[in-house]
């Protein structure tokens, strides 16, 4: 398949052909497109047009593309179709972890509703199951749709149940081995199958070196160990060790991508998952708290500054290095505190302890404070500026690079202590509070040095 490049031309064509009810034309044109590129096409239609291609695909790529869409595009184009279409087209055809995210996005009452016309009542039953799970755990992410034996069977007995359990599931990871009572015991290699005779027993040839999780365990841990294991698939289990389901590795990938744009837009002040199509009052109020942090932030400065009043009217070069003071203290501050937000979200900081990080730190920052300061001396030195400015700009450079340092590595690690994503302590957050102390730092030298020299 040759990959899709969305051009507005395309759109326009298809608009046209919508328009002409030429259908013959648009299912050729969609059999040959992926369902992630029909979802992109829905993006750029009108709810009417989107609706008339839903009615030319099959019913198993229609519930492809529902996927595909974006929640905000999903949840528009559900609120128009009837509940009888989500339960039999798009429903009965999906894995189990699919349709429970399709169903999740109802309300309660239409949830009922849908789940009570689907034809396949054990699918259903599947989904009421998998609501019950907290969104952001394993149980949430997993599908209940996998291939598993008894450690009891024979290979004959074995082949027959995974023939009639291969329909129900499109990707065969894993044959999984449960005991009696459904634990997990390990996993059976095709290779080990075909290579052993019919009568022998499947507790002779499973490997019980299998990692799994509990479903109660968060979807940023599945989505950690899911990588450092290299793993496709990850079993889950309840609290007694029984096989419920497994998660595959491109319903991590969704975690992942959804973690990192929640951490990018905390970085930047935003504090709810925002998209750019949401509403302009949802847009406001995810931004404005953050603003209002760093419109207080700078009356804060402003007293600070205010506090020397004097000494800059008296000593007015001061104000000549006052942005570059106050942009080195954000910009190290960021820098450092990104660092241990990126170790924390990813499980790299390793066993030491949070003294031992700030060690570290400080020595990093020594290094960044000696090369910055040193410039800042060789600037001033060369442009002719007064002994006393000289001196302000260089202690103040060295002591802000320091003080930014260890803030930006400390703050992160703080709130990771008590619970709270540190990824909110990028960004205006500790931008505003290194512009604050950087003032005052760089003011309070240049007060003694203007002082001590004249």
């Amino acid at each position: 398949m040759i990959t899709f490049e969305l051009t507005r031309e395309f759109v326009d064509r298809l608009k046209d052909l919508i328009e002409l009810r030429d259908d013959i034309t648009l299912r050729k044109i969609l059999n040959e497109l992926h369902p992630a590129d029909i979802a992109e096409i829905y993006a750029e239609l009108t709810l009417d047009e989107a609706k008339y291609l839903y009615y030319l695909v099959d019913d198993e790529t229609a519930a492809d593309v529902l996927v595909e869409l974006s929640e905000d595009d999903r949840n528009e184009f559900l609120r128009v179709l009837p509940s009888e279409e989500i339960a039999r087209r798009f429903l009965d055809q999906m894995d189990s972890d699919d349709a429970t995210d399709v169903v999740s996005e109802l309300d309660e009452e239409r949830q009922h509703e849908v789940l009570s016309l689907m034809g396949d009542i054990e699918a259903a039953g599947d989904i009421v199951d998998l609501l019950s799970y907290d969104e952001d755990s394993a149980g949430g992410l997993m599908a209940k749709e996998l291939i598993k034996v008894k450690e009891s069977w024979n290979i004959v007995t074995c082949l027959r149940s995974m023939r009639r359990q291969a329909k129900d599931v499109d990707e065969v990871y894993y044959v999984y081995v449960v005991d009696n009572d459904g634990v997990l015991k390990g996993t059976l290699s095709l290779k080990n199958m075909l290579l052993s005779h019919g009568d022998t027993l499947i507790k002779n040839i499973y490997d019980e070196d299998t990692i799994s999780v509990r479903a109660d365990v968060s979807s940023e841990e599945v989505s950690n160990i899911m990588e450092k294991y290299n793993l496709v698939v990850l079993p889950v289990i309840d609290s007694i060790g029984r096989l419920v389901g497994r998660i595959t590795i491109d319903d991590v990938v969704d975690v992942i991508r959804e973690e990192a744009e929640k951490d990018y837009q905390l970085a930047s002040g935003i504090t709810d998952d925002v998209e750019a199509s949401d509403s302009v009052w949802r847009l406001t109020r995810a931004r404005l708290p953050w603003l209002f942090i760093g419109l207080i932030g700078g009356l804060l400065g402003s007293r600070v500054i205010g506090l020397f009043e004097g000494n800059i009217s008296t000593y007015p070069q001061l104000a000549f290095f006052m942005t570059l003071i106050a942009a080195m203290g954000g910009n190290v501050g960021i820098q450092s505190s990104a660092i241990v937000v990126q170790s924390l979200a990813n499980g790299s900081m390793g066993l030491d302890s949070n003294w031992r990080k700030l060690a570290k730190e400080l020595v990093v920052a020594l290094l960044n404070a000696t090369g910055l300061s040193l410039l800042a001396f060789l600037y001033n030195s060369v442009t002719g500026s007064p002994i006393a400015l000289t001196m302000t700009v260089t202690c103040a450079m060295f002591s802000v690079v320091i003080f930014a340092s260890l803030f930006g590595t400390f703050l992160p690690l703080l709130l990771n202590k008590f619970n709270i994503d540190p990824a909110v302590a990028t960004g205006p957050f500790i931008t505003t509070l290194n512009d604050i102390s950087g003032m005052f730092i760089y003011l309070s030298l240049g007060s003694f040095f203007f002082s001590m020299f004249g």
